[in-house]
């Protein structure tokens, strides 16, 4: 677990932050894909019910003695509200997979790039650099494109839910980087997931009369196991590690990627192809990545300062 600590001690490792976001990006890219496909076969609740408890009940195993110290070492106030948000963010997310279509929630979820450094300006009177609104700009551009111009034919609930998982995840990322400040990051992943654990139980026994898994097969419990593990407990580390180093506006920036490997991964499953305005978007959306990365993260080496 030393790399969740090197980043904020050795800046010869700027980029290593960028790696752990962009191999969430991958990691979760896959996940939409085959989420949606278990979704036809698994109620929503019950399959993030047991997602949520095997990545919980991972992460004590592995790191109880961690977990515990860092509880101690902390009050609830420091990580509720990112433990909330992230549960919730991510609720919102899959009800959207549930009810529109997979690039219609990609898309509304990557607007959180836009609404991070807008509600931190508003919750924390953060200062917001100009230079950064002309990228912002071509990264809604990109993602409407690559996203076959937002996917959408219309706009319902699963739009909604779309949006909130959006505005969710942008709290998520601006009360998680303050919440790393007094709380270990393993520590902080694994209250994110019981509070996961907690809401998707109670919607699946207020919503679908219980925990229905005696319908999942094989492929079904494979899935559960990528998404507890690899998006759950992963995702969240690289997440809350990154955090440590680099701003919540350029942590949503590099999340954009997430729908690039979305597209990707769509098109090796799903054998879905991108037209030319899709490859455009995908190419606009990682020269705007590019370009951030390029410039000096000036929120976070203020605040480390």
């Amino acid at each position: 677990m030393l790399l969740l600590n090197a980043t904020a001690q050795k800046p010869s490792l700027r980029w290593l932050p960028i790696a752990f976001i962009l191999l969430q990006s991958t990691l979760y890219g896959f996940g939409d894909p085959i989420s949606k496909a278990a979704y036809e076969t698994v109620p929503l609740y019950s399959l993030l019910s047991a997602r949520y408890t095997i990545a919980l009940l991972f992460l004590v195993v592995l790191f109880g003695k961690r977990i515990w110290r860092g509880l101690r070492a902390c009050s609830v106030k420091d990580w509720l509200l990112p433990s909330l948000c992230i549960s919730c963010a991510y609720i919102a997310t899959n009800i959207a997979i549930v009810l529109t279509t997979a690039t219609a929630t990609a898309f509304l979820r990557s607007l959180s790039t836009v609404m991070t450094p807008l509600l931190a300006l508003v919750i924390y009177r953060k200062k917001f650099s100009p230079k950064h609104i002309p990228v912002l700009i071509f990264v809604v551009v990109g993602l409407y494109l690559l996203c076959g111009r937002g996917g959408m034919n219309g706009f319902g609930l699963g739009e909604v839910a779309g949006l909130a998982s959006a505005l969710l995840m942008a709290g998520s990322l601006i009360f998680g980087e303050k919440a790393l400040d007094k709380v270990d990051p393993v520590t902080l992943t694994t209250v994110q997931t019981a509070m996961s654990v907690i809401l998707c139980t109670a919607a699946a026994f207020l919503l679908e009369g219980g925990i229905h898994l005696e319908i999942a097969g094989t492929t079904e419990w494979i899935i559960i196991v990528y998404l507890a593990i690899l998006c759950t407990v992963a995702g969240y580390l690289l997440q809350n590690a990154a955090l440590q180093s680099i701003s919540s506006r350029m942590v949503a920036l590099l999340q954009c990627t997430g729908p690039v490997m979305t597209a990707f991964f769509s098109f090796l499953i799903l054998g879905e192809r991108l037209n030319f305005a899709g490859l455009l978007g995908a190419g606009i959306l990682l020269a705007c990545v590019a370009a951030e990365t390029l410039m000096k993260d000036e929120e976070k080496t203020e605040t480390t300062t």
